[in-house]
């Protein structure tokens, strides 16, 4: 802003400093990282204990984000939480940036997808054991060292585990106690228990999106605060 400031016949002008212009643009331009592909998925919540919010999923052409799809989303019952210090059982959402490395399902890929899909047997387990040796892994069949009691045995979550996507929160250098089994489903019957969900038809449309060429990641957090989802 401009101000004049008249003294006898002295006239002086100064610049006031201007607050900056907030950010424009769709939610991907407004993210610190994106994971460096042309694809992303933002899932976003209200407020850190908020159970529901929305999901959508991106295309980066010729410089420039646009929506592909939206569908609502259900997070943890206990809201959102920073990934970097979740603790395992926390039954809370992980707020962060996260490779989408394979898909998975009880029932048979959705033609198109182009994530690698690996189907549900009766000996498919997630390994949540933090003394196991196959800590936050797929497992078939469960080893010896992981207890039954610390494992998720998958072909028993019909409604969830129909289609999912791993999220690679904790996965590449698993860290004990920070939790395991983080994953992109459809919806069961409320919210989840750390997990990200959306109804069964949006999880069949992302996986006819995903293309693992594009480098698809997930961005986890809220819309103002100390999770925003652009700090990701």
């Amino acid at each position: 802003m401009r101000t004049v400031l008249v003294t006898g016949s002295l006239i002086v002008t100064a610049l006031l400093p201007q607050a900056p212009s907030p950010v424009s643009g769709p939610l991907p331009a407004r993210l610190a990282d994106t994971g460096g592909g042309s694809q992303l998925v933002t899932a976003v919540a209200p407020a850190p204990g908020s159970t529901t919010g929305r999901l959508t999923w991106w295309d980066l052409r010729a410089g420039h984000w646009y929506e592909a799809g939206s569908a609502p989303a259900r997070f943890g019952k206990n809201g959102l939480t920073e990934g970097s210090t979740r603790k395992q059982g926390t039954s809370t959402t992980p707020a962060g940036l996260y490779a989408l490395p394979y898909a998975f399902g009880i029932r048979r890929a959705p033609a198109g997808t182009q994530l690698d899909y690996r189907p549900v047997t009766e000996d498919s387990w997630w390994c949540q054991d933090n003394g196991s040796t196959a800590y936050n892994r797929w497992v078939e069949p469960l080893p010896a060292d992981c207890a039954p009691g610390e494992a998720e045995h998958l072909v028993t979550y019909g409604k969830q585990y129909a289609h999912a996507v791993l999220i690679s929160f904790n996965y590449d250098r698993p860290v004990r106690g920070r939790g395991a089994g983080i994953f992109l489903h459809a919806d069961g019957e409320g919210s989840t228990a750390g997990c990200v969900s959306v109804p069964e038809e949006a999880m069949r449309e992302i996986l006819r999106w995903a293309d693992p060429a594009r480098r698809p990641h997930i961005a986890i957090g809220t819309q103002s605060g100390e999770l925003d989802v652009t700090r990701y």
